[in-house]
């Protein structure tokens, strides 16, 4: 019962995802929107490979990829005991849910994941709310893991440890 809050959160990012490219398709169809000039735009356009571009028209592997990976994280979060696992993973693991079943709706209904956020100042690849939260939520994952999951195994074989005194 305690899971459900976080897969509310998950499904929230989603609902936010999608609406955000719905208006960007709807809205920044006929051009971009420049926010700052020179730094930032909103720009639609339509993705047909995965991360930046690469690999376009392998749909259907990227859908196969994403459900695997989906399903991966949803083990993890439903399976874990929320009491014993860090606000940063449970954080991580609803960002990762809800960016990847974001773009997951997209490469299955459109066949192309919507994106519309524009970097023009470093000319970084456009992206969406979806990559947002997966890229987020990675980096929290990997900052965890480097440096303060061996504390947390360490503080729960002291705690065993001083159960059995």
């Amino acid at each position: 019962m305690k899971r459900v809050p976080g897969l509310i959160a998950a499904a929230l990012l989603v609902v936010i995802d999608q609406l955000t490219k719905f208006f960007a398709a709807r809205h920044l169809s006929g051009g971009p929107c420049v926010l700052i000039p020179g730094v930032l735009e909103l720009r639609y356009v339509e993705n047909h490979g995965a991360a930046f571009g690469i690999l376009p028209g392998k749909q259907w592997f990227f859908i196969l990829l994403t459900v695997v990976m989906l399903i991966a994280f949803l083990v993890i979060y439903l399976r874990q005991n929320e009491e014993s696992r860090p606000l940063p993973l449970n954080l991580a693991l609803i960002g990762l849910i809800g960016g990847a079943a974001g773009n997951l709706i997209d490469r299955v209904y459109f066949h192309f994941v919507r994106d519309f956020i524009y970097f023009r100042l470093i000319d970084f690849p456009v992206f969406n709310v979806a990559d947002i939260c997966v890229t987020v939520s990675a980096v929290i994952f990997i900052i965890y893991v480097l440096f303060f999951g061996d504390d947390e195994k360490a503080e729960d074989r002291q705690g065993k440890g001083k159960s059995h005194e």
